[in-house]
Parts: C-alpha cells; structure tokens; sequence
C-alpha cells in the first residue's frame, strides 16, 4: 500500500524492510535474488517480492507475498478506471489528464536516466541501445524481434568460460510440477472464455495478446508499453493514443507494479468491445483478464525458477545474452520516451 513511484522506489522501500530492519535476508541474498528477477520477463518489483516470500516459507510465501503486492494497487486501478471512462467527456476530468501528460513524460525520462546509467557500461551497450531505438523508432520491427535479437548479439561478448562455475544444477521434479500447474492456471480461463465466445470476440483476443505481452516484458513496464501501444492502438484499435498515456499516469498514482497500467487497458477494451456483457461489467471483466493474464506468468516464472538462481547466474554466457537485452531496452524506453512527448504536445493524437 506504501509501493509509490514506480520499481526503484519499490525495490528500495522493499530492501529497507527485509533486510535493514527486519533481517530476514541478507544484503547478497537481496542482491541475487534481484538480479534474477532482472533477467526473467516480468515485473521486477512484484516478482522480487514473491522471491523474498519463497525464499522464507516456500510455494505459499511467494503466493501471499507477490499476490498482496499486487491487490491495492489492482483494486485502485479499478476504481480509477470505471471514473475514468465515467467521467472521460467532462472538462475537469479533461483538464486534469492535460496537465499531467507533461508530468508522464518526465517521469519516464527519468526512468530512462537511471536505466542507462546502470545498463550502459561500455560501447557495446551503446550500439544495442542505439540499434533498438532506430529498429523500432524507424524501421517499426516488431518489439520480440528487437529483444531477441540484442540477447543473441549479447550472447556473442561471453566466451562461455567457467560456465559451471562449481555451481551444480538443482533437480527439475518440484520446478516442472509448478511450471505445468502455472501454465494450466494461466490458459484454461482463456480457453473457457474463447470456447464460450469465440475467437473474434474483443475480450478473447485481448487475452491472447497479454499472454504473448507477458513472455516479453523485459526492463519493466515502461519497455513493453512502446509494443502495447502499437498494437491496442493501431492495430486492435480498441484505445486512443493518448488514452495509453492516461493509463500510464493512472498506474504512477497507484500502489504496485506499474504494468498494472494494462489493467487500465483491458477495462478501457472491455468497456467499449466487451459484449455480449455490458458496458461496465465488460470493463470488470477485461480488467479482470489483463491481471490474470499478466501476473500468473509472473508467478510460475519465479516459483519454478528460483530453485534455479544460482545456478543460472553462474553460465558466462546467459548472463552475456541477459546483459544485451538489458542494453536495448534503454533504446526501446527512449522510444516510448519520444512517443509520449510527441503526444503530450499534440503530435500524436
């Protein structure tokens, strides 16, 4: 309910708690265990937060820790939501997200500074920054490929000595019946709804679209919103361009991860595209599918991998590809970075 300000400001208020002033990890337990929610898809902070509650009392910690990071800020998003879609068409209302637009870009830009600063550290990581801003910027390739593309090139600065490292890989039983659990978990209520409505319906394809969305979403919300926004946009166009903005300022004023700003986005979808459900029930229900789709991804990923973490974090290699995919999201931030001021000025609708 603290969580304020985005991933820094959550993962800093989380390293106070559990290790400064309750000890229940240590500082190169905190470390580590940041740095692999770093280099799986999803958001870093929240993902954090069910590794600390794994780490201290196993599958049923990691489920009330990660899942309670994320309630108030999804019950405030759903609040915020349902006014905003209530109240979009008066002025006041108008006025307000005008004002604040401004606000978003520089909060991005400054996100966009601190990123940098930590994943730019030779001219390597320049190049890949500087190549996934033109990809996507000029070329429009599609945001998987760039990522994809700067983890392989990352791959090839390793030269994958001392791969082991002494580390000696953990069993595979216990991590498979989670992963097969999170996946089931994950797709049967889609497959229910799409089997229920059919695959044209908005609702079913807006679930399918997270899930891809989910299996991508390196460097946190802000790299993945340049992707979402193109495709909700121009190519769904089931929201405005400067809607995806508003969205993105709704979700800095909520507790929790920031992609909780598709939240936003599938009830703004479910609102106007939700039928055979009415209006603000379809708007419930699509925000409903953006967090499942979203966060139970995020779960399996930490809860099957994390017996894992030191044993991915000791092959030269992997950590080579990871850093690569580190680089071009600073190029894909300043994309959004660009995007967004464009709209809040005008340029972009």
């Amino acid at each position: 309910m603290l969580s304020f300000g985005g991933p820094a400001g959550q993962i800093a208020l989380m390293h106070h708690e559990v290790v400064h002033r309750r000890s229940w990890i240590s500082e190169q337990q905190f470390l580590d265990a940041l740095a692999f929610c770093q280099v799986i898809p999803g958001p870093e902070a929240q993902q954090l937060a069910t590794y600390i509650g794994w780490r201290m009392h196993g599958l049923r910690g990691g489920l009330l820790a990660g899942g309670l990071f994320i309630l108030p800020g999804a019950m405030v998003m759903m609040v915020l939501a349902s006014l905003y879609v209530a109240g979009a068409n008066t002025s006041v209302l108008r006025t307000l997200f005008l004002v604040a637009r401004p606000l978003v870009v520089v909060i991005v830009a400054f996100a966009l500074i601190r990123l940098a600063r930590r994943a730019l550290r030779s001219r390597f990581d320049l190049f890949l920054a500087a190549g996934a801003f033109v990809s996507l910027f000029v070329f429009h390739l599609p945001f998987p490929l760039v990522v994809l593309g700067a983890g392989l090139l990352g791959a090839t600065r390793s030269s994958g000595s001392g791969a082991v490292a002494a580390v000696q890989r953990p069993g595979a039983g216990s991590s498979l019946r989670i992963l097969g659990a999170g996946v089931l978990l994950w797709w049967l209520p889609l497959l229910a709804l799409f089997l229920a409505l059919g695959g044209g319906n908005a609702l079913v394809q807006l679930g399918f679209f997270l899930g891809r969305v989910a299996l991508v979403t390196f460097g946190g919300a802000y790299a993945i919103l340049t992707y979402v926004q193109v495709e909700v946009v121009q190519h769904f166009q089931w929201l405005r361009p400067a809607e995806m903005l508003d969205g993105l300022g709704l979700a800095e004023t909520t507790p929790g991860p920031l992609i909780l700003v598709l939240q936003f986005v599938g009830f703004l979808t479910g609102h106007r595209f939700g039928a055979p459900f009415e209006s603000w029930m379809g708007g419930v229900i699509g925000a409903l599918i953006a967090v499942w789709m979203s966060f139970v991804p995020s779960f399996t990923f930490v809860l099957a991998g994390a017996p894992y973490m030191e044993w991915i974090r000791s092959i030269p290699r992997l950590q080579a590809a990871f850093g690569g995919v580190s680089s071009a999201v600073v190029g894909v931030v300043l994309n959004l970075a660009v995007t967004f001021a464009g709209q809040a000025i005008g340029l972009g609708g």
